[in-house]
């Protein structure tokens, strides 16, 4: 649904939640491959440790919460690179939260970091690859999207948005010559969900999961998600009636 990838040497990505997680292991294999990886995220220490390490790595600090930040980052790195090949949204943040827990400015701040920081993200690339009529940008959803959970009363939401935006970005953007990816990950060993008091079924790590989401962004995919024998089984209850889909979630979790 996408062009394939066969190269990416010289390829300009920027890489927004690249201090720890997926996004560090992302940017850290993208380097490895040949690519100039602009690496953002509120840790700026952890970006200039990771940029030193290569001479193709450009440190551009942002807050995706703070709009002004995330400008003056683009700007940075198009003054730099002359352009963008590939955005890749992978910030976001975890709050386990239930219905006689609900806290709502606990909920606010998970709307702003992740749906609302990526509309940030979103408009300062767009102009950028809108006016290359090229490139592509990827934005880190979650399995937690497909359908309502326990303890993800805000999270699952957010993530939710997120799927539906990449689809509506995929029918606007193919035309225009811009790649979308919509990217799906299971459960990640991750700081987010190091604190998780449950099983995480077919939990990878997240070296693994960059892997998964390059070698998807290389086929041309669209939706990415991994690691398969999880995500799959999720992507099928969603098509159940909401009975069953209720009583396997229950027996699954226990909640």
């Amino acid at each position: 649904m996408n062009p394939r990838i066969h190269d990416w040497s010289g390829r300009r990505v920027w890489v927004i939640g690249a201090s720890s997680g997926i996004g560090a292991a992302c940017a850290r294999q993208l380097l490895r491959l040949g690519a100039r990886v602009a690496l953002s995220a509120r840790d700026a220490a952890a970006l200039e440790r990771e940029a030193s390490a290569s001479t193709h790595a450009l440190a551009a600090p942002l807050d995706v919460t703070d709009h002004a930040s995330v400008l003056r980052a683009r700007d940075a790195i198009v003054a730099a690179w002359g352009g963008i090949d590939l955005v890749l949204v992978v910030a976001g943040g975890y709050n386990e939260m239930r219905a006689d827990s609900f806290d709502l400015a606990a909920a606010n701040r998970l709307i702003d970091l992740n749906l609302r920081g990526v509309f940030n993200c979103l408009d300062a690339a767009l102009p950028v690859l809108l006016g290359q009529g090229a490139g592509g940008v990827g934005i880190v959803a979650s399995v937690a999207g497909y359908g309502g959970l326990p303890k993800a009363l805000v999270y699952g939401p957010t993530k939710a948005a997120l799927i539906n935006l990449t689809e509506s970005l995929f029918l606007d953007l193919r035309a225009r010559g811009i790649a979308v990816y919509q990217i799906n990950p299971g459960f990640v060993d991750t700081p987010l969900t190091a604190n998780n008091d449950f099983r995480m079924p077919a939990l990878m790590s997240a070296e693994d999961a960059a892997a998964e989401m390059i070698a998807g962004i290389e086929r041309g995919q669209f939706q990415i998600h991994f690691p398969k024998r999880f995500t799959n089984s999720m992507r099928l209850a969603r098509l159940l009636p909401y009975r069953l889909y209720f009583w396997l979630i229950h027996k699954v979790t226990g909640l």
